[in-house]
């Protein structure tokens, strides 16, 4: 049952007016009140979505059930990102176990790439080979492992979750204006395959706000996927038509990459961070690492000096941000083929690099070299669920960049992802998000591709209290650690943390972003008087995030105003 309440222990009257304000000024309609749900709360990236999720938890689903419903709504609803053709990970804490795991579903290189697979003859690297077509897609990990989280923990029965999806791609949804915005945008790029038009450019114009799109093939996949389970896409007709598609425009993804794709369930990062205990994702993701990097980098840092948008604060979350991105270019890949330090949250290591920091003048990445550790994926999709059980669930998944590679399959109605370009198509080169890498992150036949994806949960005395995660590419990372510190230091309530005005540095490009209009000039002064190279970029990711009251366990989902995404429950 939905109750609105006072939020009388962190909220307080202007705080409420500087949230409204802010939205207001971020050109937001969509901005949220406090809900607090007793049984179960979901914020996903589209308003169809969540309330599919708070559906079925009024049908008596758990968080996994409505994570798996959730994922595979949004194939249909939100398909510049939602998806059954890519891959993501999934971090969970069963409430009855208080085991917290984290399922890794991310796309693998197909068996036949290599390293110079995106390079030609002078082994430069050719333009848009690795984001555009075919090539650029990795095998898909998407329905299998909604599928094994799913059999591990869901309720409802699989064909169920399934079918509203197939249903709603079969009898379509009405396009609404920031997704009619999107297809306007990318017209261009979505009429460079007959297959693609054909669904998303009928009659050569693309949808508008209030238009319905419907979708039979894929709804005609996801029907075969209900009764069939993953051997409905990774075997049989789908995979025909995988292959089918790979022959025609010189992919190399066969029908037994896709029957031999396999999930793995890996042991989560963990680590403190004040009082608080933080799991997040470890590799073939980098969020977790340097999310525990940067995090452990401003812990031992006085911040009640500063605001949540001072140029002091500004200055120290960037810097580390760029001690901790230069790691994440050396020392990550997939552990499967790469021996990943194990030091690299080590505290003796992370004060000595901690000691790089000069308070009053930015460091240079061209001599910000990554550290010596003791040896031992800009369109992506967040959903975060939790219930009345404990159970929490953070979803990060994607296809990369927007609408993927931005071919449809034939007859099967979804697009590809080029997460290929998330590998190290050549060593020093960066890649879609400006990400350099090397030779942990290198293309290799079967590898999982260096990921920014950050699904995070967060415990304050045993006890739930954060589900959050967003899209973002390289930005993810920061996202999610500048709302922590953001809530957590600042005292910022749920819904001003979502939607508090950004910053970033990922090392490479040397480049302090900072969102558009969001900061003073003064500050903005502050920081190029410190040295920063400053970069004001439109508002980005996607923010969803529950927070959970740890004195009686009511659940608040908000979603982050940028976007039009939503949040509720049950």
């Amino acid at each position: 049952m939905k109750s609105t309440i006072d939020y009388t222990k962190r909220i307080v009257l202007n705080g409420t007016l500087l949230f409204l304000l802010g939205a207001l000024f971020l050109g937001c309609s969509n901005f949220n009140i406090t809900n607090y749900y007793e049984n179960g709360a979901v914020a996903s990236s589209t308003p169809i979505a969540t309330k599919i999720g708070s559906d079925l938890f009024r049908q008596g689903g758990n968080a996994f059930d409505v994570a798996v419903a959730v994922g595979l709504t949004l194939a249909v609803v939100h398909p510049e990102a939602g998806n059954i053709g890519g891959g993501g990970f999934a971090l969970i804490r069963d409430g009855k176990s208080k085991e917290v795991r984290t399922l890794d579903f991310r796309e693998k290189a197909p068996m036949a790439a290599h390293q110079d697979m995106f390079l030609d003859n002078d082994s430069n690297v050719i333009d848009d080979l690795s984001t555009l077509g075919a090539l650029a897609s990795g095998v898909p990990g998407t329905v299998v492992g909604l599928y094994e989280l799913w059999e591990a923990y869901g309720t409802l029965p699989w064909e169920n979750l399934v079918g509203i999806a197939a249903s709603l791609a079969d009898s379509g949804f009405i396009v609404d204006q920031k997704l009619a915005e999107k297809f306007a945008v990318y017209k261009n790029e979505l009429s460079e395959f007959e297959e693609t038009a054909d669904i998303f450019l009928p009659g050569g114009n693309t949808p508008k706000a209030g238009d319905r799109l419907i979708q039979k093939d894929l709804a005609k996949t996801l029907y075969k996927i209900a009764s069939q389970g993953p051997d409905g896409f990774y075997k049989g007709e789908t995979a025909e038509l995988i292959d089918s598609c790979m022959k025609k425009y010189d992919g190399i993804i066969t029908t037994e990459d896709l029957e031999t794709y396999d999930v793995i369930w890996r042991k989560p990062i963990v680590f403190n961070f004040d009082s608080l205990l933080i799991y997040s994702m470890p590799p073939p993701s980098s969020g977790g690492i340097i999310l525990g990097q940067i995090l452990k980098l401003v812990e031992p840092f006085d911040l009640s000096r500063y605001t949540s948008q001072s140029p002091e604060f500004i200055h120290l979350f960037c810097e580390m941000s760029r001690l901790a991105f230069a790691d994440r270019s050396e020392h990550l890949g997939d552990p499967d083929y790469y021996a990943i330090p194990s030091g690299l949250l080590d505290s003796t290591y992370l004060d000595k690099r901690r000691g790089l920091f000069d308070p009053e003048h930015a460091g240079l990445s061209e001599i910000t070299f990554p550290g010596i550790p003791a040896i031992e994926s800009e369109e992506t999709t967040h959903f975060s669920v939790c219930d009345k059980h404990g159970n929490m669930v953070a979803i990060t998944y994607t296809i990369n960049t927007s609408f993927g590679s931005k071919l449809v399959v034939d007859g099967a109605g979804f697009l590809l992802n080029n997460e290929m370009d998330d590998f190290s198509v050549k060593p020093g080169v960066p890649n879609v998000f400006g990400l350099i890498g090397g030779e942990a992150n290198k293309i290799e036949p079967g590898k999982r591709m260096l990921s920014s994806m950050s699904p995070t949960l967060v415990l304050k005395n045993g006890k739930p209290l954060l589900v959050l995660g967003t899209p973002g590419g390289s930005k993810i990372i920061t996202v999610v650690a500048q709302a922590i510190i953001n809530f957590t230091r600042f005292g910022l309530t749920p819904i001003e943390t979502v939607s508090h005005p950004r910053c970033h540095h990922q090392w490479l490009p040397d480049i302090l972003y900072l969102e558009e209009g969001s900061f003073d000039i003064n500050v903005l002064q502050t920081l190029i008087r410190y040295g920063h190279n400053i970069k004001e970029i439109s508002h980005y990711s996607d923010l969803q995030l529950i927070y959970i009251d740890e004195d009686n366990g009511l659940m608040s989902p908000v979603s982050d105003p940028r976007k039009r995404g939503s949040s509720g429950g049950y």
